[in-house]
C-alpha cells in the first residue's frame, strides 16, 4: 500500500479507466443487484466519452501501484452540491486504507459545503465505509434493481 500513488487522471488514462470499470464493477455488483444490472452499471456510467469529460474537468483521481490502476474516484456537481460519483478500489487493495485516501483526494479543495454520494442499500460494506468517513443518510430512492442510499457530509 505504501507504494500506491494518487494522481489526477489525464486524457491518456481514459482507456485504463474504462478497463478498470469493466473488470471491477460487474464482479462487485453482481451479488448485490444481479448480473444484468451490474453490467448495466458499466454500460451506463463507464463510457469513454463520459470519463474523458470528467478527466478533462479535473474530476478524476486514480490510484496506481507500480503503474497498475488499483483504484479511482470521480466527483462532479449536482445542483448546488458536490457529489462523489465513483469510488472504487480493486479487490486486492481493499481494507488497506486506499478508500479513505481516494475520498480525501477527490474531495480536497471543495468549498466545504455539502458533499453527496450514493450506494446501493445492499452494499453493506460501502455503507459502513461511508459512515466511518462521516457521511450520514440523507434519503433513500427506490430503483428497479434495489434501493439507493444517498449520503451527505458537511453543511
Amino acid at each position: 500500500m505504501d507504494g500506491v500513488l494518487l494522481r489526477s487522471a489525464g486524457p491518456d488514462d481514459v482507456p485504463a479507466l474504462v478497463r478498470f470499470g469493466e473488470q471491477v464493477v460487474p464482479a462487485h455488483y453482481a451479488p448485490l443487484i444481479g448480473e444484468a444490472a451490474a453490467r448495466a452499471q458499466v454500460r451506463d456510467w463507464w463510457r469513454p466519452e463520459q470519463l474523458a469529460e470528467a478527466v478533462a474537468a479535473g474530476q478524476v483521481v486514480l490510484a496506481e501501484d507500480d503503474g497498475a490502476l488499483v483504484g479511482m474516484a470521480q466527483r462532479g456537481r449536482w445542483g448546488a452540491d458536490d457529489v462523489v460519483w465513483k469510488l472504487y478500489v480493486h479487490p486486492d487493495q481493499r481494507g488497506a486504507g486506499l478508500g479513505p485516501r481516494l475520498l480525501a483526494e477527490v474531495t480536497r479543495g471543495l468549498d466545504g459545503g455539502r458533499v453527496l454520494l450514493e450506494h446501493f442499500a445492499a452494499n453493506e460494506r460501502a455503507a459502513a465505509f461511508y459512515e466511518r468517513e462521516g457521511f450520514v443518510v440523507d434519503h433513500v430512492e427506490t430503483s428497479a434493481v434495489g434501493d439507493v442510499v444517498w449520503r451527505v457530509r458537511g453543511a
